[in-house]
């Protein structure tokens, strides 16, 4: 079968032949995307430490069994074995979510987990109710996109945006953001003032996959007991979320990573988001490309160049 290989850490994949795997059930691949977790771990440089080499990268996938169309995991890059970057994948039935019939499985598989991550830190983590103004950090990426979407779907009465290239502030506003807020600079307290401006009143949550600048600002729109999930740090590990404007408000700062959930947890998640997708209510900006151009659209993804999330359909 064909696979992509990624063969030596830090340097783009290979598209290959290879032997099908064997054990566990095994799933006809129809969309495996390219994610940045999948980037980072074939660096050797991620806190799982350096892949074993060869092996066939994606995290995650789409594909059917038996008639079954189903989403699944996979420890690609963080552990020994293959990923979804192929004609074939050997997955535990465990891990296998099933996913409506009328579910785009390109559309599926670009949201995937980043629409996981928005939905939860929105819902469970953020304790997100109806009629609330939601401020969304990074809104021009995966996370973002779905985050807004969500937000709105959940009942939120405002959702404003912050994104920093201009094609991710178009990417905000096409998601529905109801106000967008340009992050272009490093002066917190400049941001802040925008986000006053595009806010109707104080904001009762920031979801934040940036940290950093922005997240500082965003805080400082918060109402008393306003909430702040944070999911990333792609603007920085360290903000300048000041003590004063925490105490003044009693504001909630809480974490919130994908890694802490259960089977049956993220299973309902993806169920969710599929649902999301087949309604019309969830799409995030992605490019399908066959698994033969693999090594360009993997170097594509990897400097940004693309206009959404990569997936790759065999």
């Amino acid at each position: 079968m064909r696979a992509v290989q990624v063969r030596e850490p830090g340097r783009p994949p290979v598209v290959a032949e290879q032997a099908p795997p064997a054990g566990h059930v095994l799933v006809e691949v129809l969309a495996a995307p390219i994610t940045p977790l999948d980037l980072l771990c074939a660096t050797g440089t991620s806190y799982f430490g350096a892949p074993q080499t060869p092996y066939v990268p994606g995290v995650q996938g789409v594909g059917t069994v038996g008639g079954r169309v189903v989403w699944f995991p996979t420890s690609a890059g963080m552990a020994p074995g293959d990923g979804s970057m192929a004609a074939v994948a050997s997955v535990p039935e465990a891990d296998l979510v099933d996913l409506p019939a009328e579910a785009d499985p390109v559309a599926v598989a670009a949201a995937g987990l980043s629409a996981v991550a928005a939905y939860l830190a929105l819902t469970w983590r953020g304790e997100l109710v109806e009629g609330e103004q939601v401020v969304v950090l990074g809104a021009g990426g995966v996370v973002g996109q779905a985050a807004v979407q969500l937000a709105r779907a959940a009942g939120a009465r405002r959702v404003v945006a912050g994104a920093r290239s201009t094609a991710a502030q178009e990417r905000a506003r096409d998601a529905g953001a109801d106000a967008v807020v340009a992050l272009d600079t490093d002066d917190h307290l400049a941001l802040a003032d925008r986000f006053a401006q595009a806010c109707d009143g104080p904001a009762d949550l920031v979801l934040d996959p940036l940290f950093g600048a922005p997240a500082a600002a965003a805080a400082r729109v918060l109402r008393p007991g306003g909430r702040l999930v944070n999911l990333g740090s792609s603007a920085g590990e360290t903000s300048p979320l000041d003590s004063s404007t925490l105490r003044s408000r009693s504001l909630r700062v809480l974490g919130y990573t994908n890694n802490e959930l259960s089977p049956e947890r993220r299973g309902a998640a993806i169920r969710t988001v599929a649902d999301a997708v087949a309604r019309g209510v969830l799409a995030v900006a992605h490019e399908r490309v066959p698994l033969e151009q693999a090594p360009a659209a993997w170097e594509r993804q990897a400097a940004g160049g693309s206009a959404g999330r990569i997936v790759l359909t065999p």
